[in-house]
């Protein structure tokens, strides 16, 4: 196996992948591993009983590590969906980014490494034409599971330096906001705008488990200074601009 993306300083192989199913991958999934040591997570998606894998890993200090090859199905992003389908992983290419997670107390993403996973998604989404709504998070896909790559990840720097879409966050502000419990026709507006985006979001009117999970996953991506899961007008009205947004 040889490196696909030059920026790749080693390949470590990993056993965990498969065959693609289905057309070209267009997305690119960004992971953090949650794990106390980026040794301990190369270990773990090396690990044939793991049955966990990722196409890169990108340490703290910005070298890059690749374990399957980017024509192979790697098994990172499990069961989860974007704009209908569901077998993400035969759709797209996963970076894990070594880092504590949520449970390590989410602190800052070394600049070394922020760089590295800037560099690499650009030589990603470059090669395979990835267009720029299709770069999303674990918690994107995955949102009732998931909280990866966390509210601390620089999506914006990503944006700069052309890999993502991205809006300037509306201000928070104080005014209507819908949580749980309530329903009628401005929940159904707020779900069909989370599925038109492209989350796994169905339209029922109640603002239940699953639209709160959905809402959290947009803040942390697109909205971070606060994660509540709240649906306030600062978020809708970033995720009307989101829409708005993307290109033709």
């Amino acid at each position: 196996m040889s490196p696909d993306s030059p920026l790749a300083a080693r390949v470590v192989p990993s056993p965990n992948h498969g065959e693609r199913r289905g057309p070209r991958p267009d997305m690119l999934i960004l992971h953090y591993t949650g794990m106390e040591s980026a040794a301990a997570a190369l270990r773990r998606l090396a690990d044939p009983l793991a049955e966990v894998s990722a196409h890169y890993l990108v340490f703290e200090d910005g070298a890059v590590v690749q374990m399957v090859p980017e024509a192979r199905r790697a098994w990172h992003a499990g069961l989860g969906a974007w704009h209908g389908e569901r077998d993400v992983n035969s759709r797209s290419l996963g970076i894990e980014i070594a880092h504590p997670g949520h449970a390590g107390g989410l602190p800052p993403y070394p600049e070394a490494q922020v760089e590295a996973v800037i560099a690499l998604s650009r030589d990603i989404v470059g090669r395979w034409g990835i267009p720029a709504e299709r770069v999303l998070g674990h918690s994107d896909v995955a949102p009732e599971r998931k909280e990866d790559p966390g509210e601390g990840f620089p999506w914006d720097r990503l944006a700069r330096a052309g890999v993502g879409h991205h809006v300037a966050p509306a201000p928070i502000r104080d005014g209507r906001f819908f949580a749980m419990g309530d329903a009628g026709r401005p929940i159904e507006a707020l779900q069909a705008m989370l599925a038109l985006y492209g989350y796994d979001q169905p339209v029922t009117g109640r603002f239940d488990a699953r639209t709160r999970a959905v809402v959290t996953a947009f803040q942390r991506h697109f909205r971070p200074e606060r994660v509540d899961g709240v649906a306030d007008a600062s978020t809708i009205t970033t995720l009307r601009d989101l829409i708005a947004a993307v290109p033709a």
